[in-house]
């Protein structure tokens, strides 16, 4: 039996390690707390990481939380890693540290018995290096990290060794986050002090050029008019909705929004509403849980996810069933989305960019579309004119599209002649821009010559009608708002609260329902007959 004297003796030692532990990983938190450059993290690394741990070379690999592959963000003995060089993030490495909480160790075998080994690693084990050692560091935002630490011996890691990196690690992945903050930061004030210096009018020169504006071609009036609304709209994080006939480049407009906006580095998914089944949209948007429905073999990130920090284009939203219409609400308003058969909500941080070919006041009017939805959508509206409204802008349209499709087939045709120009001038063109290009695509295939003589335009049947109903929905927003509430009341037989009634049925408290009911001027014999 142990000499109590001895046992006490054993403790004060421990408690005096732990002590000296906790200083040197107080002191290098410190240390860290203050870096912001890559430089200043090589000086903490060779001082005090390097005297403690005594490796032969340390990596910090980084990834964003919905990539494929990852980076190589600081390498010790390397004076500068090559960042555009990019590796998968399932190599049983990088993943194999991301996937458990606790320390990984590494057998690297030599280069010529290798299977998976990632080719960074190459000059590591030719310096006869081992053992490596893998930890993942708490996640930032959406950054995944993992910190490398590679010895001769792996004795040299001891448990106080992994004590003490998980005592940095938070402030390392902070550390890391602020580094990666400031660089950005001195990359958009190297490019804003170079905007500086150009002439104040390179906006206008950029609308009036040949290749327009954020592959828009257009330099008529009404164009210039949808280039100021997307210069005034895309810094901020507003929602947008476009609104335009068929083929008139919704998406384009959605795209150069994007490409101005303070997240043009992440990523923009696009989602038409219209072309995905009613059974699959939910799952597309929000995704879902492995199990949560038959068929469901794995964990599906939906579209929203995949956008987290970036923007998401939701193309054809008037064709978004009614039932989802309260799901995509609550994420505007929430900003947090939850996985079929998932039990937790996700935040997310999109930039929701809409666009429709519907009057969607005539939708909200007839019960198709959800008033409170279509509000939150249409803080920022973009009206994009017909083709046959933009006649100027139809030339150089042919001519781009001439000069696209040509390369594209490998014909060599040269222009059009004054006959064509003219007749498509005067062109109705109902199909807009989408039709234009088609057009100028089979013309191309048909043509004998150098240069486009004949374009045979298709007949359009129109149906004379005095239906009020085709024509453009023109009432106030209280007027809409007003219908669809007096619609819904008259469908729930007058009854305004419980299971039946239709302040359940438009999602609101009944209390706010008489409220706006009041406000709008319905009453009772209004829906009582």
């Amino acid at each position: 039996m142990e000499n109590p004297k001895d046992q006490a003796t054993i403790m004060m030692n421990r408690l005096q390690e732990r002590e000296r532990e906790q200083q040197l990983i107080l002191s290098v938190c410190q240390a860290l707390s203050g870096v912001v450059t890559h430089n200043e993290l090589h000086t903490v690394v060779g001082g005090l990481l390097k005297d403690h741990f005594s490796f032969e070379d340390l990596i910090i690999a980084s990834s964003k939380k919905m990539e494929t592959e990852y980076r190589i963000f600081y390498q010790y003995n390397m004076q500068k890693p090559t960042e555009d060089l990019s590796y998968p993030i399932a190599d049983g490495f990088f993943d194999s540290c991301l996937n458990t909480a606790d320390s990984v160790v590494f057998d690297l075998k030599p280069v010529s018995e290798r299977k998976q080994l990632p080719i960074y690693l190459d000059p590591i084990v030719l310096k006869g290096i081992k053992n490596g050692i893998g930890i993942g560091l708490p996640i930032r935002k959406d950054d995944q990290t993992v910190l490398f630490l590679f010895f001769k011996n792996a004795s040299i890691f001891t448990r106080e060794s992994n004590r003490m990196l998980r005592g940095i690690a938070t402030q390392l992945a902070i550390t890391i986050g602020n580094i990666k903050m400031a660089t950005a930061y001195e990359s958009s004030f190297a490019e804003l002090q170079l905007l500086k210096k150009q002439p104040v009018e390179q906006p206008e020169i950029m609308v009036a050029s040949d290749n327009g504006f954020y592959g828009i071609i257009g330099r008529s009036k009404a164009m210039k008019q949808v280039y100021e609304l997307i210069t005034q709209v895309a810094p901020s994080p507003s929602t947008v909705l476009i609104f335009g006939e068929t083929g008139t480049g919704k998406e384009l407009i959605a795209n150069a929004i994007h490409k101005l906006s303070p997240a043009f580095t992440e990523k923009l998914i696009t989602v038409n509403c219209a072309s995905i089944p009613e059974n699959l949209i939910e799952s597309e948007l929000f995704g879902h849980e492995k199990g949560a429905f038959t068929g469901a073999t794995a964990t599906r990130i939906g579209k929203f996810e995949q956008a987290d920090n970036g923007t998401i284009f939701l193309d054809e939203i008037g064709e978004l069933p009614l039932e989802l219409q309260g799901k995509l609400l609550r994420v505007l308003q929430e900003k947090e989305i939850e996985r079929i058969g998932g039990k937790n909500t996700l935040k997310v941080k999109v930039r929701v960019i809409a666009a429709t070919n519907r009057s969607l006041e005539k939708e909200v009017a007839e019960g198709r579309f959800r008033s409170d939805l279509f509000y939150r959508l249409n803080v920022f509206p973009i009206a994009l004119p017909a083709l046959r409204d933009r006649s100027e802008d139809i030339e150089p349209l042919a001519y781009f599209f001439l000069e696209k499709h040509s390369l594209k087939t490998g014909m060599k045709s040269k222009g059009f002649s004054k006959k064509v120009l003219k007749s498509m001038i005067t062109n109705t063109w109902p199909g807009n821009v989408r039709e234009l290009e088609n057009m100028v695509e089979r013309s191309i295939l048909f043509a004998k010559e150098g240069v486009i003589k004949e374009m045979t335009f298709p007949t359009v049947l129109k149906t004379e009608t005095t239906n009020p109903e085709t024509e453009l929905y023109t009432a106030t927003l209280q007027e809409v708002e007003k219908a669809h509430i007096l619609k819904v009341v008259k469908k729930c037989n007058g009854k305004i609260f419980g299971p039946q009634g239709a302040a359940v049925v438009l999602g609101l408290p009944g209390t706010t329902l008489i409220s706006k009911m009041q406000k709008l001027g319905i009453k009772k014999e209004h829906y009582i007959s």
